[in-house]
């Protein structure tokens, strides 16, 4: 049963350590692609000040993830921290059904488990030009006190370490706009997709 094969639509999976700008890589990414969408991940952990239900996450209850676990609703799940994040499978065939080209944003725990699911897919891991960077980036946003925060760039550093068995294409988030270019440029090799401003 390899449905995957008989879609038109191509599987992106854009990881990278918490703070390196995954997500304003993958928004930008799609406003300079055709055809292109978004994937919004249901997490358990609480909304942000900044963030925005349903653009960020889908932000449900423990025992609403666990239901779509239950009913198979969900592509991939894993546990960060005590928070539960999932990608909600229908959202992923249907953009497939349709020849749309569908990013992933989700971690190295999750990106394993649909790349089992999607072996074609698309791998790219974003990098911190240093992990200084990192933890400044990270300090920035204030979303941690500092033992989180130090939780937080030890799982970095193993997600980093990961990227090399697990990636094949890998992007150093130093300069926004140039970061963007080249996830756009790795999208558009094999996808036939065409930038917006051409």
């Amino acid at each position: 049963m390899n449905e995957q094969q008989n879609t038109k639509g191509k599987v992106v999976i854009i990881s990278g350590p918490s703070g390196v700008g995954k997500s304003t890589i993958c928004r930008d990414a799609v406003k300079e692609l055709d055809n292109a969408y978004l994937s919004v991940s249901v997490t358990t952990r609480q909304k942000s000040e900044s963030e925005v239900d349903g653009r960020d996450y889908r932000f449900i209850s423990k025992e609403q993830f666990q239901d779509k676990i239950d009913k198979g609703l969900l592509l991939e799940h894993a546990e960060v921290f005590g928070n539960l994040y999932g990608t909600p499978r229908d959202e992923v065939e249907k953009a497939l059904a349709e020849g749309k080209t569908i990013i992933l944003e989700i971690d190295v725990q999750g990106a394993r488990q649909a790349k089992i699911i999607y072996p074609d897919a698309k791998m790219i891991f974003i990098f911190p030009p240093t992990q200084k960077d990192l933890a400044a980036r990270m300090n920035r946003r204030g979303r941690e006190d500092s033992e989180r925060a130090e939780e937080r760039l030890e799982l970095a550093d193993d997600e980093m370490a990961a990227a090399w068995q697990y990636y094949n294409n890998m992007v150093i988030n130093d300069k926004l706009d140039q970061a963007v270019r080249e996830v756009v440029q790795i999208i558009q090799e094999d996808t036939g997709d065409k930038e917006k401003n051409d």
